[in-house]
């Protein structure tokens, strides 16, 4: 692959970072592969005024190759981008660079610099500054909280299989809301008796799902919300609901022109065919990357679309006519999908853009 950054004079350098949660190691690189520099800095603003002015005593800074700028790196990055500077995404380097070269801070950010300069790395990260960091933030709280339900009431049926008998018996049939409304309502009075103390526990755990209950519901209704805002036709579209949009919002980020095409989503979503021959043999495989909870996300759609829209239900009749198998046909609705979703956020940010 060509380097943007080839044939260019002595005097213009690549940095590349390597970020930590309280340290960051930069490297300066030059651009006939030289070794200029490296220090350590705090992670914070104090630090990245440091890192900047430094590497600019080295030439002309052509860009900065920052590892984890969804973690570590996302305050460096964010804070570059805002200066003026150009800042790419780099992955880790393989396992077989790392049992060449051996590990360490000034190593990592020395081939991440490298990567910038070879071409190899060229994505542009997140920008992380407008409303689909507030959805984000808001799907983390809905996700855990989800999990922690679940938690609460897979603990409340273990607990019942353990109680006194004439607990038990009282609650063994009941559905999951009857059960959770029973249990909430239950007074274990003075804590004399192991029949006490049992529906003690059993009204804290329900209790606690109805909490976790009310707190989903308000993170859904602020997801609809800021979804809507984000891209309205993406809740328009038939089987994706709010969770789901906010999934794809979160994987696109508040930058989408960082996604060159559509090929280049379905590649992030994991959905497009992965080239698999050799010789006289010419086919394609299932792609196992990708981003896998927005693989998940498209699946879930899929699954929607083949039991209730009629137009994927006359499509899979035909396909599994032509001698498709049921994943095949699955494998092709996800890219699909994967297009129609590209375009709504592709003709959302397009405005944005031009502006």
């Amino acid at each position: 692959m060509t380097s943007i950054l080839q044939a260019e004079p002595i005097g213009k350098v690549v940095v590349g970072v390597d970020t930590h949660k309280y340290v960051h190691t930069p490297v300066v690189v030059d651009v006939v592969g030289g070794t200029r520099g490296t220090i350590s800095v705090s992670a914070d603003r104090g630090g990245y005024e440091q890192l900047e002015a430094w590497a600019a005593q080295f030439g002309q800074v052509l860009g900065f190759g920052v590892e984890g700028t969804g973690s570590y790196g996302a305050g460096l990055a964010s804070w570059l981008r805002r200066h003026g500077r150009k800042v790419v995404e780099v992955n880790r380097p393989d396992r077989r660079v790392r049992r060449q070269r051996g590990k360490s801070d000034p190593i990592d950010a020395e081939n991440a610099a490298r990567a910038v300069l070879a071409g190899t790395a060229t994505a542009t990260p997140k920008s992380a500054e407008g409303r689909v960091e507030m959805i984000r933030h808001t799907k983390i709280a809905r996700d855990t909280a989800v999990k922690s339900r679940t938690q609460a009431m897979v603990t409340l049926k273990a607990l019942i299989v353990t109680v006194p008998d004439e607990l038990r018996e009282q609650l063994q049939g009941l559905s999951k809301m009857a059960l959770i409304e029973r249990c909430a309502g239950l007074r274990p009075g003075s804590l004399t008796t192991i029949l006490a103390s049992a529906k003690r526990s059993l009204r804290s755990l329900a209790r606690r799902w109805l909490d976790l209950d009310e707190e989903i519901k308000d993170h859904d209704k602020l997801l609809d919300e800021l979804t809507r805002q984000q891209v309205p036709d993406l809740l328009e579209a038939f089987g994706i609901g709010a969770d789901t949009a906010a999934e794809v919002l979160v994987v696109v980020g508040d930058n989408p022109e960082r996604i060159r095409s559509q090929a280049a989503f379905a590649k992030l979503a994991g959905v497009c065919p992965v080239p698999a021959s050799s010789g006289k043999t010419d086919r394609h495989r299932l792609n196992r990357g990708g981003h896998r909870q927005l693989n998940s996300a498209l699946y879930r759609v899929v699954i929607v679309r083949m039991r209730f829209h009629q137009p994927t239900i006359d499509y899979v009749a035909r396909r599994t006519a032509e001698g498709k198998t049921k994943q095949e046909i699955i494998r092709c609705l996800k890219r699909y999908l994967a297009r129609e979703i590209y375009q709504m956020v592709k003709a959302r940010s397009e405005p944005a853009s031009a502006a």
